[in-house]
């Protein structure tokens, strides 16, 4: 059914159940069903031309016509749902409401939640014609006065949300997931409640347990207490919440109904500096020293998964760096059925939005990998935020996948192909593990499969992200607290007159927590100096150039100026140091050092599609787009949220356009060094316009790459891979695209 078939249809309807109970008499209950099937009505008469305005061109934003997928086609398909939701509820209401057995008070809560859901979703279609009319064309992402952004996500955070986590919970996603969601929900609302009652120091009382329990038979106050844990409470929770899953009971569980591998086993890599080859002279090496940044050096963990047992694999040198996990572990005994090294090699980097989560949360599906592929799987530990913020997890995971490049026998594998596989945070870590990879001059990854990557961490608006006022994995407070950690930025707030009644003591911690940040952050930088200090001192005399241990990532990002560019990073990679099976003064150049990269200027970077790709290259200047009018029109209001605004940061750090940090901002010279690129994107997704730009970057740019977009499932669904069907097939394309990378189809002949 076409959308304006739909509208009609539903008017009918409302007008029809309208009519009959305004003949009721004056009974509340008659009342609040004429007013509820009125509002149907006016919101979708005032919804059906604007859905209309942005499918009209919302294959102007496609990658390509074989994958018709961006947000604007996301938010429509959303209000799509919506509208047959209510559609179906008002056909059954018509047909039932004489009857009996009609169960008004529940039918009337339905259509009541789903008339604000209708509401919330009208204003989402006015922001994002708002975003069609000010973004340059073809462009998914604001480009421009960070002011204007400001102001949009000023407006956007005051919304209501909570319609969308009661009764309306998951109505976009395949009902197979929808009551997941509840429990996830359930559970969050409960967590969140306990997690505020330990942070007051009352502890769980019997009052508290029925409180939680209530949650789970009352939508509306599940609802409610959910939007009040997503805008209030801090990182630290949601690091908890999302580590749930590896409690010991919870993982045994989950390890029980996955596939049985022959190797798991939890490996500590030293801190210690090694030589790797350079691609472009085997004979040169490039020193990759241990992480640094602002902890110093320290082990990095990895997890070693294979379905069988292969040579190598049960090694004394493998075996000197197994870590227990603990009493409950077991450990791998040699076996004599030992079978010989794959070709492949699997690294993968986990995702938790830099916050949570291990290799032990994502084992389930990974065993499955290792079994299907028949490759065996390294996959990274690297440090959280906000401990470890920026840019320490993307150096400890070039670390390891140059360590497992280098050590791809101990293994079980030869190395001939090797694929860089992540979801979420671990796909952006892929993206600029590979982009370090090239600017070393070491061998890069033969292919990368990204799912759900985030490209850009930017907080500028994209009709995608407008959906995250709806979504319950990845609500836009809980994606802006993620942000802030991993970029060293997390402050406290206290412009609230709640954190003002802390007094001197709230702003003594919040002063103290800056220090110790500032602190780290230059002992971090102090510690890299000092060592490539001695490295130059140690150096023969008769070596005509010094080899300085190369800067870390951190130093350069923390000396980056404030604007737009973000690209001073680069300047990390120029001193590597080079070294030849003979002393010479003839050390060649990398090739791909700063001077061959050339020049960061604004127009390398600041872009997400080159003017030439665009159908018009114009774009509107700022002073000439006159005073700021209502982006709503006269007499419509959306629903504000009974919490207050949401506190997070309306200015992006300027740290946040490293290309280290968000690859779509790269400029051209670094794209071409990527490998080639298989996303695996959602359709539903948030962060579905990270991997359409990206893909549409390295398109223009003549890079391979692939987008595929599943339908009608949440962010994170690799996670939930044995949950439906729905998800073990978006799990499978993710498994196919891996195999396209170890296994290349033949060159035609």
């Amino acid at each position: 059914m076409d959308l304006r078939t739909m509208t009609q249809s539903l008017v009918t309807l409302a007008e029809d159940n309208m009519a009959f109970f305004s003949s009721q008499g004056p009974g509340e209950t008659a009342r609040r069903l004429l007013g509820v099937f009125s509002g149907i009505r006016e919101q979708a008469l005032g919804l059906e031309p604007t859905l209309g305005r942005l499918l009209s061109v919302a294959h102007l934003f496609d990658l390509d016509t074989e994958t018709p997928a961006n947000g604007y086609r996301s938010l429509v398909h959303t209000a799509r749902c919506c509208l047959a939701h209510l559609l179906h509820k008002s056909r059954y209401v018509a047909s039932n409401r004489r009857s009996i057995f009609f169960r008004t008070s529940h039918n009337l809560a339905e259509l009541e939640a789903y008339l604000a859901a209708l509401t919330q979703l009208r204003a989402l279609a006015y922001y994002a014609q708002h975003l069609l009319a000010i973004n340059q064309p073809g462009g998914l992402f604001f480009e421009g006065d960070e002011r204007l952004t400001a102001e949009f996500l000023s407006e956007y955070v005051t919304l209501h949300k909570g319609c969308f986590y009661g009764r309306c919970l998951g109505f976009q996603f395949t009902p197979a997931i929808r009551p997941f969601l509840q429990t996830i929900s359930i559970g969050l609302v409960s967590f969140g409640e306990h997690y505020k009652r330990n942070e007051a120091g009352l502890g769980v009382t019997a009052s508290s347990l029925f409180t939680s329990g209530r949650f789970a038979i009352d939508p509306e106050l599940r609802g409610t207490e959910f939007e009040r844990v997503i805008q209030n409470l801090d990182v630290h929770f949601w690091k908890a919440f999302w580590n749930i899953t590896e409690i010991e009971v919870l993982s045994s569980l989950a390890n029980m109904a996955s596939t049985t591998v022959r190797v798991s086993r939890l490996l500590s890599l030293p801190p210690e500096a090694f030589e790797m080859p350079l691609t472009s002279d085997p004979k040169l090496t490039v020193t990759i020293s241990p992480p640094l940044a602002h902890t110093g050096p320290g082990p990095v963990f990895v997890r070693l998964i294979s379905y069988d047992l292969r040579e190598g694999q049960d090694s004394e040198e493998l075996s000197s760096l197994v870590k227990s996990e603990g009493p409950w572990s077991l450990e791998l005994r040699p076996r004599p059925q030992q079978v010989p090294r794959s070709r492949f090699l699997v690294v993968h980097i986990h995702g938790g939005g830099f916050v949570a989560q291990t290799s032990k949360s994502h084992e389930p599906y990974l065993k499955s990998w290792a079994h299907e592929l028949g490759a065996p799987i390294i996959s990274i530990d690297y440090s959280l935020a906000p401990e470890a913020p920026f840019p320490r997890a993307l150096e400890e995971c070039f670390f390891a996948y140059c360590w497992a490049v280098k050590h791809c026998a101990m293994l079980g594998s030869t190395g001939e192909r090797i694929c860089l596989a992540g979801d979420s945070a671990g796909g952006n870590l892929c993206l600029t593990v590979s982009l370090r990879a090239a600017a070393f001059g070491v061998r890069v990854p033969d292919g990368i499969m990204a799912a759900y990557p985030v490209t850009t961490l930017q907080s500028t608006a994209s009709p995608s992200r407008l959906l995250s006022i709806m979504d319950p994995l990845l609500p836009l407070s809980v994606l802006s607290k993620c942000v802030s950690a991993y970029s060293g930025s997390e402050t406290e707030d206290y412009s609230d007159p709640d954190q003002k009644a802390l007094g001197m003591m709230g702003l003594v911690r919040r002063d103290t927590s800056l220090l110790l940040r500032d602190l780290r952050l230059g002992a971090s930088s102090w510690l890299n100096s000092f060592l490539e200090l001695s490295g130059r001192k140690s150096q023969k005399s008769s070596v005509s150039i010094a080899e300085p241990m190369r800067r870390s990532v951190s130093e350069a990002a923390l000396a980056q100026p404030e604007g737009p560019q973000g690209t001073d990073s680069l300047k990390a990679l120029k001193d590597l140091s080079l070294k030849g099976s003979s002393e010479t003064s003839d050390t060649p150049e990398m090739s791909l050092s700063v001077e061959t990269l050339g020049p960061s200027t604004p127009s390398d970077v600041n872009f997400f599609l080159r003017p030439e790709d665009s159908q018009e290259t114009q774009l509107l200047n700022t002073k000439d787009r006159g005073p700021a009018v209502s982006l709503f029109p006269e007499g419509f209001q959306p629903r504000r949220s009974s919490q207050g605004a949401i506190r997070i940061p309306l200015y992006s750090s300027p740290i946040v356009k490293n290309p280290f940090m968000s690859p779509l901002l790269a400029p051209d010279s670094m794209l071409k060094t990527l490998p080639p690129l298989h996303i695996v994107a959602c359709a539903l997704d948030p962060m579905l316009d990270d991997s359409v730009m990206f893909a549409r970057r390295l398109r223009s740019l003549g890079q391979p790459v692939t987008l595929r977009v599943v339908e009608d499932l949440p962010h994170g669904f690799l996670s939930l891979a044995s949950l439906c069907r729905e998800t073990r097939q978006a799990a499978g394309q993710c498994v196919e695209r891996i195999r396209l990378i170890l296994t290349p189809p033949a060159a035609p002949r």
